[in-house]
């Protein structure tokens, strides 16, 4: 397949898809790459490309056997990974349900701390007041949000990865850091960083529904190679370049009250770019709100007609009941705080990932793959 080939595809419109779902808001605010990768150094941007690695080969796998089995959801998916005890789907579901609610959790705790930092809010004060404008656009805005949450996660992105471009060569200088790193740490931190690989893809594989339900743009198993090769490469080097960037600047994000919700943020306040910070803390601001409104109504439609609610009649209640319940529940999580939400909720829902998701599609999943296509090549010499 030529170049232009690749571009006018899905094979590229996929890889782009799952770049923007792994890096919007949350990814923008640095405190995913600072929780799981800048604290192990130099060990921990090699831990950022295995995520990745680990990431694009579970996609690959779940593509090509959604798409080999053509199965219509992604309850049939997990249903056929785990067949022939396909009751154990229901991990995906539990799993899958509380990536929402920490999902949610953490775009009005990440939303609440910039207008904390910036407009100097209450924390409490600003979560709940994050939490009824995202409320009111469910209800009422939900196809505005739509619209304008694909051009501000493209806004974000690039003044994100310009400022990691940027910065990671200011501060202390990011060589002098890995050799410094290095000489006092050698490969020591490998087993732990290893170990956060693992729990980064495991949260990131939420992606998983979405990516499957587009993947009818894939039209064969080279394909669904080609694409992810593409999302592996385009993802490990905006993760890396996050890494080196806050690990440049994390002597003076981590001497700053509070530097560590936001370390992008702080990083890009101490480099002197006061418009650079204006401008990223007013576009990380309507990503995270963005990102709010899309996940709680994806929620709402899920969960609109369920039976519990059945007997009101009228839609827009229903929907406002659900979208209150959601909203509520992840509002009060955030009160934890934007560090212990990606800390400890995404790292136990990575734990959970890692055992139903990442090594069963890793084993069990590449096994039922190559049988299919075996099946399919024997059928065709056999005609």
């Amino acid at each position: 397949m030529g170049r232009k080939q690749i571009v006018q595809s899905g094979v590229f419109s996929l890889a782009l898809m799952m770049f923007s779902s792994h890096a919007g808001g949350g990814f923008a605010t640095g405190n995913q790459a600072n929780t799981y990768f800048v604290g192990f150094g130099n060990m921990g941007i090699i831990s950022a490309i295995f995520a990745m690695f680990i990431l694009s080969f579970v996609v690959r796998e779940a593509i090509i056997m959604y798409r080999a089995n053509d199965l219509k959801s992604y309850k049939d998916l997990f249903k056929c990974l785990y067949h022939p005890f396909d009751k154990l789907s229901i991990f995906f579901e539990i799993f899958y349900q509380i990536m929402v609610l920490m999902a949610i959790a953490s775009a009005i705790s990440g939303a609440a701390s910039a207008l904390k930092e910036y407009m100097n809010f209450n924390y409490v004060v600003a979560a709940i007041m994050v939490s009824a404008i995202v409320l009111f656009l469910v209800i009422f805005g939900a196809d505005f949000v739509r619209k304008i949450s694909a051009v501000m996660g493209i806004v974000i992105l690039v003044t994100a990865i310009s400022i990691y471009i940027i910065g990671s060569f200011m501060g202390e200088g990011i060589f002098t850091i890995m050799k410094a790193d290095f000489i006092e740490n050698g490969f020591s931190n490998f087993p732990k960083a290893g170990i956060n690989s693992f729990v980064y893809a495991g949260f990131q594989c939420v992606q998983i529904p979405s990516l499957i339900a587009c993947s009818n743009v894939i039209n064969n198993k080279n394909e669904a190679s080609l694409s992810m090769n593409i999302a592996f490469i385009i993802n490990f080097i905006a993760l890396v370049l996050s890494v080196t960037m806050l690990l440049s600047w994390r002597s003076v994000y981590m001497n700053v009250d509070g530097g560590e919700v936001l370390p992008t943020l702080t990083s890009t306040q101490a480099m002197g770019f006061k418009w650079m910070g204006i401008f990223y803390s007013i576009s990380l601001f309507m990503c995270l709100l963005s990102t709010a409104v899309s996940i709680a109504y994806g929620f709402v439609a899920n969960f609109e007609n369920a039976k519990v609610i059945s007997i009101i009649k009228s839609a827009k209640i229903r929907r406002a009941i659900v979208a209150l319940f959601i909203i509520s529940i992840s509002m009060f999580i955030s009160m934890v705080g934007l560090t212990n939400i990606i800390k400890y909720g995404y790292g136990y829902c990575g734990y959970i990932a890692i055992i139903f998701i990442i090594i069963p599609f890793m084993t069990v999943g590449v096994y039922k793959n190559r049988k299919i296509f075996e099946r399919k090549i024997e059928t065709k010499m056999n005609t």
